[in-house]
């Protein structure tokens, strides 16, 4: 009996190694991020124009109705993918780590019986199960708990900017190494813990069976190792087909005004030369912030800002005096990455269907400002509102694109709200989002 239990000791050491370092395999082959910033895949609908939201569909409730099904897919992916951007609340990780941990245990039980039992008899003593599953559960749970703190110190202690522009080799370390030290101090604890600190030992005559039995787990850790593969490569490909997704949308987003713009310069060139060159100069300058904006790996706010300016300056020269804009944002939160096309199809959205509308024009503004560790970006008009603009308003695509890229790449952390602007004149669109990282700069 105590040969048979030193064997399933060190078979089930070596198993916890090997899901140690499967733990670790899923991170280090990491999600891969769309160079735009939304993680793959995210859906894109068909886009045929902007509009803004009427008031039969636009509340000022921030978030799309996701179900509880949906939040905990979510919440399991980011705990299994051990992203830097948990999605969902602190209890639901632990909820996954507990998750993990009893089928674990359920699974060693049964590598243990199919293995040692010796007999059909054992197959039926029930006590034997609930004995070898109390006991495999209760390391299962301290090697899981001491994971799952060493991730939360980790990121504690380093920091999250730090940790989120490491290397993949060293994503590699950190995700392996975790797991390897967390088997290395959890496992005697859950020893401790079960009383069974007689597993560890090992008697003669049992390196053939130990051997087996590590060859056994080398093929499951394998077998795990090539499906994370397979995994990263199909990852690669929903990356590819999610740039080229947001590429289509851009373009999805353009065309009308490329063809009013156009449409004006045509019509200046006779009667007002001056005007049309000007116009046309705008023009370019639009085309150049947007289209190099395509060839860039990431956007920064002062690249939106651009894109937004010059979109405005076009537009300018066909509204003329109607049209009055506003655009303030700190010069420290110029350099902050943000994901492409947040901010200028809300621009657009106001001035299209709520300030061009309007006889007399209006004004708009542009703010952002960082609120502890919230970044808030607001585009206000004080055009026609959410209820005078039903003839010219659309099936709101748009924004609902724009809320199922931010809840794709930062879950119930960011949100897109309309509500009523100032004084109830207008609207106010409001973009709230976890403040990003400062990118590093290089030092002299």
């Amino acid at each position: 009996m105590v040969r048979t239990r030193a064997v399933e000791g060190i078979v089930g050491a070596a198993s916890y190694i090997i899901t140690a370092i499967l733990w670790g395999g899923a991170p280090s082959i990491r999600r891969v991020q769309c160079r735009f910033g939304a993680r793959a895949p995210f859906r894109v609908q068909p886009l045929p124009k902007l509009a803004r939201m009427n008031s039969t569909n636009t509340t000022a409730a921030s978030w799309p109705r996701h179900s509880l099904g949906s939040q905990l897919h979510a919440s399991w992916r980011s705990w299994w993918a051990q992203d830097f951007k948990h999605t969902g609340p602190g209890w639901m990780l632990w909820l996954w780590t507990l998750a993990f941990s009893l089928v674990c245990a359920a699974g060693f039980t049964i590598l243990g019986f199919a293995m040692f039992a010796g007999g059909e008899g054992a197959w039926r003593n029930l006590d034997g199960w609930l004995q070898w599953y109390v006991i495999n559960l209760r390391i299962s749970l301290a090697i899981g708990i001491v994971i799952h703190l060493l991730h939360v110190l980790s990121r504690a202690v380093i920091g999250l900017p730090r940790l989120r522009r490491m290397g993949r080799r060293a994503r590699g370390f950190y995700f392996s190494g975790i797991p390897l030290v967390g088997v290395a101090v959890g496992m005697p604890l859950g020893l401790s813990w079960a009383d069974a600190g007689w597993l560890w030992v090992l008697r003669d005559g049992d390196a053939n069976t130990v051997a087996a039995s590590l060859l056994l787990s080398t093929m499951i850790g394998l077998l795990f190792w090539g499906g994370f593969t397979l995994k990263a490569r199909q990852l690669r490909a929903e990356q590819q087909a999610a740039e080229a997704a947001l590429k289509l949308l851009q373009g999805q987003i353009e065309p009308h005004f490329l063809f009013n713009s156009l449409a004006n310069v045509v019509g200046l060139i006779e009667v007002e030369p001056a005007r049309a060159r000007a116009l046309l100069e705008s023009f370019i300058a639009y085309l150049r912030a947007s289209l190099g904006g395509l060839r860039q790996d990431n956007r920064t706010m002062a690249d939106e800002l651009t894109l937004v300016r010059a979109y405005v300056d076009v537009l300018r020269h066909r509204m003329e005096d109607r049209l009055t804009v506003d655009i303030n944002v700190p010069a420290a939160l110029l350099p902050l990455p943000l994901p492409a096309l947040l901010i200028q199809p809300l621009v657009e959205n106001a001035i299209r269907h709520g300030l061009e509308p309007k006889v007399e024009g209006g004004h708009l503004q542009v703010h952002a400002r960082a609120e502890g560790s919230t970044l808030i970006i607001e585009v206000i008009d004080d055009g026609l509102g959410l209820t005078g603009n039903a003839g010219t308003a659309g099936s709101g695509t748009a924004l609902a694109n724009i809320r199922e890229r931010l809840w794709q790449q930062f879950g119930t952390d960011a949100s897109l709200t309309l509500a009523p602007g100032d004084a109830g004149r207008g609207v106010c669109a409001r973009l709230t989002l976890p403040l990003p990282a400062l990118p590093a700069t290089p030092s002299a």
